[in-house]
């Protein structure tokens, strides 16, 4: 069974090539959805994972399961639902963020507590969430309270990233949201940019005790090429520097550090080596175009930390 589940909002991606949306004749094909990133990176560095969602019956759902079953996640709790489309995203080719979403109404927001496998959950060690899931949908939402309260049942850690997208909700919603899953997370990931979304021009140290103070156990907060900051309940802090890569597309960076944190954390390391091995990760993931193109595998990260003389 899967060490590692993670339940959300996937989504096929439609990178434009050689211009602007408004101009684009071509686009190139790659996946993803924060929660099927996070799934995916998980699974590249060699953990267990399972990955729940809906899926459309057509072809852009086929393509994501190939996809999954090809990274090695299991697929066995994902839904297929006739008459439900699969959310598409656009992306813009210059890494400047520019993204337009199709997911009203996809098979992913009509996810519900009646897809949450309380079996794979009770053999699981990790739950990973976010807050699209919980925003992009109330059934979604219902969805990530139901696996994550069988999660703590059953004695499993939770992993959440709050990811806020003023798009799909205002502050006063998501915060509302985050105060009532953080008592029960274990970890709780946060960027630079959530954190000004949610608590305004608040320093660092204040939004890691925020997190803190809100029941996560373990509190990280994502600052993009500066690297990141790790505080915990019990006063443990780290400060990890980012690494030097030529980003092309910063896009899904932050699921993938996610991913590397998480796994690394479950495997009981350091909060030290497990921040500098995320910081890696995520920035070998913009090295590519898309959201999964170019995660790497644990061996490129070892690699890459080798040639800065970092390795653990």
């Amino acid at each position: 069974m899967a060490v590692v589940v993670a339940l959300g909002e996937a989504l096929v991606e439609l990178a434009a090539v050689g211009g602007p949306l408004e101009e684009a004749r071509e686009f190139r094909r790659g996946f993803g959805g924060d929660t099927s990133n996070f799934a995916v990176a998980a699974a590249r560095l060699g953990a267990e994972v399972a990955y729940v969602t809906r899926v459309g019956d057509d072809a852009f759902g086929r393509a994501l399961l190939r996809m999954w079953t090809e990274e090695g996640v299991d697929v066995s709790h994902v839904r297929v639902g006739a008459g439900e489309p699969t959310g598409i995203y656009f992306l813009a080719p210059d890494g400047a963020g520019q993204f337009t979403y199709y997911r009203t109404g996809s098979a992913a927001s009509r996810l519900g507590p009646e897809d949450v496998p309380q079996v794979l959950l009770r053999s699981a060690r990790l739950l990973h969430t976010s807050g699209i899931t919980q925003a992009i949908s109330p059934s979604a939402r219902e969805a990530a309270r139901t696996a994550v309260e069988a999660a703590k049942e059953f004695g499993v850690r939770v992993s959440y990233d709050v990811n806020a997208r003023p798009k799909l909700a205002s502050a006063a919603e998501l915060r509302a949201w985050v105060g009532e899953t953080l008592p029960l997370v274990d970890l709780a990931f946060l960027s630079a940019e959530d954190a000004r979304f949610l608590f305004g021009e608040a320093g660092e140290d204040a939004v890691l005790d925020r997190l803190l103070e809100l029941g996560a156990r373990v509190a990280v907060l994502k600052l993009g090429e500066r690297g990141c900051r790790v505080a915990t309940r019990d006063g443990e802090g780290v400060a990890a520097p980012g690494w030097p890569v030529a980003s092309v597309d910063p896009t899904g960076a932050g699921d993938a550090f996610d991913a590397a944190f998480a796994v690394e954390w479950l495997a009981g390391r350091p909060l030290a080596e497990a921040a500098k091995f995320a910081n890696a990760v995520g920035a070998l993931s913009t090295t590519g175009l898309g959201a999964t193109a170019a995660l790497p595998t644990r061996g490129q990260v070892e690699q890459f930390l080798a040639r800065l003389g970092a390795a653990p």
